[in-house]
């Protein structure tokens, strides 16, 4: 069967190395490979399902055919859904039920070998550590601890990149930060407020908002919703250098 691991996690730390496995594939999946991913998730084809692995990738495939399955199932036909929504919702509505899944296949293993109170304890404690496949996809993963202290005494500086996303900033140059602070003097704050308050998306002309996830193209530097160019903070920690759909056009023509 597709997603059994050679030798099948005994312990509480097999089990979560399993668990943990799993979540990159599935995470994968709806970031990195999401067009991949979403071209196999064909509606004219059967019920589909998305499958982790234990080795960190991840499959579309057909639902096994034994009854009962030797482990818990995915969420069926996920492939019916993908032209009757919005692909963010869509994409959202997989991770939700890719993280329900992802709980049944651990304690499933849990009860297989009869994990007391305190060894399912210390499983869902290590998971729970872990943010959700739904916080990485929607932007919505928590920061750690030091770098939500670093946040909030980050004073005015952190108000010229509140433009940027609510979350960590990424150390390439996808998510830019606002130009560096000119040299202090009388009129430095309304400047600030001007940049924040005039700034408004390449794609769709609305203005900025302090809660939205933006992302600023490297070539052209106008800055765009992610929602409109199809870019999750997650996406965007893995682009080296991001090109909006106009810049990649233009590059396509020459």
């Amino acid at each position: 069967m597709e997603g059994i691991p050679p030798t099948t996690p005994r312990t509480v730390e097999e089990v979560f190395s399993d668990f943990r496995g799993r979540r990159t594939g599935l995470i994968k999946a709806l970031t990195t490979d999401v067009d991949k991913f979403y071209q196999q998730c064909d509606p004219e084809k059967e019920n589909l399902c998305l499958y982790g692995l234990p080795n960190e990738t991840w499959e579309v495939n057909l639902p096994v055919e034994e009854v009962p399955p030797e482990l818990p199932e995915p969420a069926l036909g996920i492939n019916f859904a993908r032209d009757g929504m919005q692909e963010k919702d869509w994409l959202s509505l997989v991770a939700v039920h890719s993280d329900s899944w992802l709980l049944a296949v651990a304690f499933y293993f849990g009860a297989r070998f009869g994990f007391g109170k305190n060894e399912r304890k210390r499983l869902f404690q290590m998971i729970n550590e872990m943010p959700t496949i739904f916080e990485v996809v929607t932007g919505n993963a928590k920061q750690p601890k030091e770098q939500s202290a670093n946040h909030n005494n980050s004073g005015k500086s952190n108000k010229s990149s509140g433009k940027v996303s609510r979350q960590p900033e990424p150390q390439s140059k996808v998510v830019k930060t606002s130009p560096p602070p000119k040299e202090e003097d009388e009129s430095g704050e309304e400047d600030e407020e001007d940049d924040e308050q005039g700034a408004t998306c390449g794609a769709c002309g609305e203005s900025y908002g302090a809660d939205e996830f933006w992302i600023c193209c490297d070539i052209c530097e106008r800055w765009f919703h992610g929602k409109c160019v199809k870019i999750t903070p997650a996406k965007a920690e893995h682009i080296k250098q991001y090109k909006c759909p106009t810049c990649s056009s233009k590059r396509a023509r020459v």
